[in-house]
């Protein structure tokens, strides 16, 4: 009962070779599930790459990519926060670096840890967090800096990776750790900012080769069916004669939890307003492929497995065989990760 990722671990990891080589000062991101692959899988992976830093989401993240082999420095990539008891721990670790975004976390943190290593983060277009261009410039008495952090959207903008760059260096002098930018764009960033320059990396570098991975999940049972019969627990309705297929993998896994999608094209707008009318039909696509087709739920996936619907005198199935699933990789949690 096995929902499976499977890498091809030599072209998987001669991609990341090859775009570290290409992003000089890059940094691995490896935090939430692992992309996928799991912490300890890339803390393993990252520990063989020729960089001197891991990026971590939160700070209960620490022991988990130690424990996979990551022994170099860790920056925390959520800011600090009055209360937070795992962060605050981490301000005494000599291979930390916290990031800190309000003024008045970094007045606290110069009164509780003044020696520890800091990186602030200054306010992008995100509008997530970070420190205003107003609240500059900042006092760190002895804290150890370790440089500014500009977190851009998705398609970064050099424009606006360069002028917060320039607001940050009239402070204070330090690196400059970015996100999001094309490769192109940070070395442009990185010729004209007088500093060392640092670029975090996380799905173009471990999802940015879509060939070295496959996702499969276990066929469990395969049920005739006929038309008008009871199935599943809400006690549904075979539509037509065809096959009931159960299959590996659901809700605890994350199977067929999304995120919203922004609408912000009439294309976008269009799949939304279909995927609802299938919905509303009982005809909800899912995300398991057989016989060459994505086929259709039966029901609510269920914690562990699904129960997806194919009609006809066949069902292209048997127990044991293997299908092919579409995951969201930093929401699916795979029994097994398999690298060959």
């Amino acid at each position: 009962m096995t929902l499976r990722l499977t890498v091809k671990a030599n072209p998987w990891r001669a991609h990341q070779r090859a775009l570290i080589a290409d992003v000089p000062g890059a940094v691995p991101v490896a935090k939430g599930n692992g992309y996928g692959f799991g912490l300890d899988t890339l803390a393993l992976e990252a520990s063989k790459l020729r960089t001197d830093a891991l990026a971590v989401g939160i700070a209960q993240e620490v022991p988990k990519v130690r424990a996979g082999g990551w022994m170099r420095d860790i920056v925390v990539l959520n800011p600090w926060r009055p209360g937070d008891i795992a962060a605050t721990d981490l301000l005494a670790d000599p291979r930390v670096i916290t990031m800190v975004s309000r003024a008045t976390d970094l007045e606290a943190i110069k009164r509780s840890h003044p020696h520890a290593r800091v990186q602030l983060e200054m306010r992008t277009s995100m509008q997530r967090h970070g420190i205003v261009a107003d609240d500059l410039p900042l006092e760190l008495g002895s804290l150890q800096f370790e440089g500014w952090s500009i977190h851009l959207p998705a398609d970064g903008s050099l424009a606006e990776a360069t002028q917060l760059a320039s607001k940050a260096l009239t402070c204070r002098r330090g690196a400059i750790w970015v996100s999001h930018l094309s490769v192109a764009d940070y070395r442009v960033l990185r010729t004209s900012v007088g500093v060392q320059t640092r670029m975090r990396i996380g799905t173009r570098l471990w999802l940015g080769d879509a060939s070295s991975l496959q996702t499969t999940a276990t066929v469990l049972d395969v049920h005739p069916m006929r038309r008008g019969e009871r199935l599943g627990y809400h006690q549904g309705r075979a539509p037509r004669d065809g096959f009931l297929i159960i299959a590996s993998g659901g809700t605890a896994h994350g199977i067929a939890l999304a995120a919203p999608v922004p609408q912000r094209t009439l294309k976008q707008r269009g799949v939304t307003m279909a995927e609802g009318f299938m919905e509303a039909t009982g005809h909800t696509l899912s995300p398991f492929t057989i016989a060459g087709k994505k086929r259709s739920f039966a029901e609510p996936p269920h914690m562990h497995s699904s129960m997806l619907w194919v009609s006809g005198e066949e069902p292209g199935v048997k127990v044991g065989d293997d299908i092919p699933v579409t995951c969201r990789m930093t929401t699916t949690t795979f029994d097994e990760v398999i690298l060959r």
